[in-house]
């Protein structure tokens, strides 16, 4: 039997290697885990969206080039609680912890 544990899922479509790694400390900074998997779509709405309609734990992250989205299972798609267009590390890192934040329901950074 394969038991998948809870994760935040990210959905990628040619992400930029800097934005992508900066998102991943700040979840790991926040003890949670993550599961990145690149996906046929580049909208980067549509994969944050997709992300957390199929994360167990409705969290989804969407990376798309340089632009990157935090979206809740349940939100409406289109409206993420942080998109950024060529974000700065700080704001890559900011966007992965409150990916873990809004899970353990704890305030945003």
């Amino acid at each position: 039997m394969i038991i998948k544990k809870p994760a935040i899922f990210i959905y990628t479509y040619h992400p930029d290697g800097a934005i992508l790694r900066e998102i991943c400390a700040g979840i790991e900074e926040e003890g949670v885990f993550y599961e990145i998997s690149e996906q046929t779509v580049s909208d980067v709405d549509e994969l944050s969206w997709l992300a957390a309609n199929d994360s167990m734990l409705g969290s989804g992250v969407g990376v798309s080039g340089q632009r990157a989205a935090l979206q809740m299972r349940g939100i409406e798609k289109g409206h993420n609680l942080e998109a950024y267009v060529r974000p700065t590390k700080a704001e890559c890192r900011k966007l992965g912890a409150n990916s873990a934040r809004a899970i353990k329901k704890q305030p945003f950074k």
